[in-house]
């Protein structure tokens, strides 16, 4: 018997096909619940009125006060970040430890310190929809493992899914057929269209959000970006500078960067002041220009004793970075589709619904191939037994 040519498409037929049937599951839960998030800032915004206050004609309360008061409500633990988004919102001090498995969120009005809410963000809806998302709700590095490389097979599908799709010629007929639904078509051939021309579709978005993925979860994906994008250079990694213990000054370290963050960045949209654990680590405050939008953030360091500023080898002013950074920066906004604003958005959370929908189409798929496949061999089968049988006496 003559060996089978082993085309292109043959074998990118194979790999979609085994490669999808054993990461399936895992694709339909981070597709849906990366769609359920798409929107998180809104629905937020819309449904959780502990995020908002009324806007006054007055200065917000001093940071290390509201740090003082937030520490009230969860004696014990540690502040690790302090979050204002503007001043029709609440400030956000955030109580988030690893080790210890918490993560809090004390909500305050900041123009008084009073308390608004204080709430334990390891039960909240859509932190629970990101868990799922980044680590398949498994404890780390099992579930973040799984997931990252589910992303690079997932690219792989992506690459050979746009191989089969497409036509070997292309007419008038190839073309309706490859880019069009037919939704009064047999529910067989409808369940191969939504597969496949959808699938089509959402492939060049979801390449994107899969490749920005990939830049988070293998540092090798991370550190050529950098170095392709910035002509060679080597990711700078974190601050290597550490606040030094012996400097101080009068009056509190916070308030006196808080002053200094309030005189340069009077008009700027959201201001994160994060404050490490360690004595000697520096204080990072990120100042983002627009309300959702994150690439174009400036990034300044503090001594947290002498509050003083400190220049860093690690990213910087948006103003100051290189080709490569700005690029990495990108990765949030590109993943998200925030980088293009609501349209790209809602593109974004359209392809990943066909996402979740592609591995259960597929193996309807493989399933009607399947089945097509055992009915002529039962049919032979049936055949070869009838012959096998003495003829009738009449």
């Amino acid at each position: 018997m003559r060996a089978k040519k082993l085309t292109l498409k043959k074998l990118a037929g194979y790999v979609h096909l085994w490669l999808g049937l054993g990461s399936g599951l895992v694709i339909v839960i981070v597709a849906l619940t990366g769609a359920l998030y798409a929107f998180q800032p809104e629905l937020s915004e819309a449904c959780y009125s502990y995020l908002h206050v009324e806007p006054r004609d007055q200065l917000y309360l001093p940071l290390s006060q509201i740090k003082a008061k937030a520490e009230k409500e969860l004696p014990g633990k540690q502040v690790s970040r302090i979050s204002y988004a503007g001043r029709d919102h609440t400030v956000a001090v955030s109580f988030n430890s690893r080790k210890e498995n918490y993560y809090y969120i004390v909500y305050l009005d900041p123009y008084t310190g009073n308390l608004v809410k204080v709430k334990n963000m390891n039960r909240e809806f859509f932190r629970q929809v990101l868990n799922g998302h980044m680590h398949l709700w498994l404890p780390d590095p099992v579930g973040n493992t799984i997931v990252i490389w589910a992303a690079l097979i997932f690219g792989i599908i992506i690459v050979t899914g746009i191989v089969l799709w497409w036509p070997k010629k292309w007419s008038k007929a190839t073309r309706k057929q490859s880019f069009r639904l037919k939704l009064a078509a047999s529910p067989k051939r409808l369940n191969y269209d939504l597969h496949n021309v959808l699938g089509f579709y959402a492939s060049w978005i979801m390449l994107f959000v899969v490749l920005t993925g990939m830049v988070w979860g293998f540092e090798s994906v991370r550190n050529a970006e950098y170095w392709l994008f910035s002509g060679g250079k080597k990711f700078p990694g974190a601050p290597r500078e550490q606040s030094k213990p012996a400097d101080s000054i009068t009056g509190n370290p916070l308030d006196r960067i808080q002053q200094q963050i309030n005189a340069r960045y009077a008009q700027v949209g959201r201001i994160q002041y994060l404050l490490p654990p360690a004595k000697t680590a520096l204080i990072t405050v990120r100042c983002f220009p627009e309300e959702m939008r994150n690439f174009n953030a400036d990034y300044l360091y503090f001594d947290r004793y002498a509050a003083k500023e400190i220049l860093s080898n690690a990213r910087g002013k948006y103003a100051d970075a290189n080709s490569g950074e700005r690029i990495n920066r990108m990765n949030y906004d590109i993943h998200t589709g925030q980088i293009g604003g609501f349209p790209l958005r809602l593109a974004v959370f359209l392809a990943a619904l066909v996402t979740a929908s592609l591995p259960i189409t597929g193996f309807y798929i493989w399933w009607g191939k399947q089945k097509k496949q055992q009915k002529p061999a039962a049919g032979r089968k049936g055949k070869a037994q009838a012959a096998q049988q003495p003829a009738a006496i009449a």
